[in-house]
Formats: C-alpha cells, sequence, structure tokens
C-alpha cells in the first residue's frame, strides 16, 4: 500500500505515513473521513471542526488531528534542564539528589514528615549521626541543613572559606564545596 499524498510505501495497518505524516485511507471497518488540511486551517471548538462559514460535526471516535509543532506558536524553551546535583561522600558513596532527603549513618523519617531519599554512609569511627543532615534543591540550587547532630556539620566553599552549620537551619552549598560531617565529609557536585 502507498501514501496517496507523497506516494511512500507504508507498513501493513498504517494509520499516518512516516513520510509526511499524513493520515491514511481508512480500513473498512473505521469508515471515517479523513481530512488532511493542516492544523493552521483548522481548529477544534465544541466538537466540531470549524473551517470559515461551515462546521462539521467530529465523530466521536475519531482521534484529535494532529498538529505540526511548526504550526504552534513558539513559547521559547519549556523544557529547562534541571541541574544535577551528585554528593560524593569520602567513605565511597556517590549519590545523584533527586529531590530532599536525609543523610547518615542509618537515615530515619521522623512520623509526619516525607523524603525523597534516604542516604546512608558507612562510619565505622560512629563520627556521623544516625541521621545527621537533611538535603534538598530549591530554586535550582541545592541546601543542607544539620539535624543537631552530635558533632555537627560545616561548609568549606570552594574558595575555602569554611562556615559552621547551625543547627535545623539550611545552607545554600556551592557546586565544588565540601560538606565536613563528622570524621567524614561530602563534596557536592
Amino acid at each position: 500500500m502507498r501514501c496517496r499524498v507523497c506516494g511512500s510505501e507504508l507498513y501493513e495497518g498504517a494509520i499516518f505515513c512516516g513520510e509526511c505524516g499524513s493520515a491514511v485511507e481508512a480500513t473498512p471497518y473505521l469508515r471515517a473521513p479523513v481530512d488532511d488540511r493542516r492544523a493552521s486551517d483548522t481548529s477544534i471548538v465544541s466538537g466540531a471542526v470549524v473551517d470559515g462559514p461551515t462546521a462539521r460535526p467530529v465523530a466521536p471516535s475519531m482521534p484529535a488531528p494532529v498538529i505540526e509543532a511548526s504550526a504552534l506558536p513558539d513559547q521559547g524553551n519549556l523544557a529547562e534542564p534541571v541541574p544535577t546535583w551528585v554528593i560524593a561522600a569520602s567513605t565511597g558513596e556517590r549519590v545523584i539528589v533527586a529531590g530532599s532527603g536525609l543523610l547518615g549513618r542509618k537515615p530515619v523519617t521522623p512520623a509526619g514528615e516525607q523524603f525523597d531519599q534516604l542516604i546512608t554512609i558507612a562510619d565505622p569511627t560512629r563520627s556521623v549521626s544516625k541521621t545527621h543532615l537533611e538535603f534538598g534543591v530549591e530554586a535550582g540550587e541545592l541546601w543542607v541543613l544539620d539535624r543537631y547532630s552530635a558533632n555537627g556539620t560545616a561548609v568549606v566553599s570552594p574558595d575555602g572559606q569554611r562556615r559552621v552549620c547551625e543547627p535545623g537551619r539550611r545552607y545554600r552549598v556551592a557546586r565544588g564545596s565540601r560538606v565536613e560531617i563528622g570524621d567524614q565529609h561530602l563534596t557536592i557536585g
């Protein structure tokens, strides 16, 4: 079978041409009218195809018309790339941050709270608390919050400035920073 618009060879059972995108003649059991007009010439209003002064009802079983990308108004890049954050622990763990989470030797989610990730850090010296810190991404930036850990948390920025984190307070962490947790540390990338 061939496309009646461009003449390309069609696969058995095809409903659209792979070359030009036009609808293929309906099979005998569907027998719906085929409309090859461009989307820019046609719009859907209240279940009818409106083209100038005439309107035809659309059969309920007909699929919605395919609108070519070139017929859509330019809306800019709607799918902005989401920055990826990676936490690399001095103990060898490496995790891609996906939302919010808790990090520690044996992190536990308290009742009434929800987190996307629980990251376990191997620490035989037990300098890292069971639930040492909380992290998350907000407005494309990574933040950490000390969860009242026994040995504290400090953020060392890429330029070497060290900030001791006050428990319960969020601190933005730049890419390339080092987050010290007990005897261990995290590299943020």
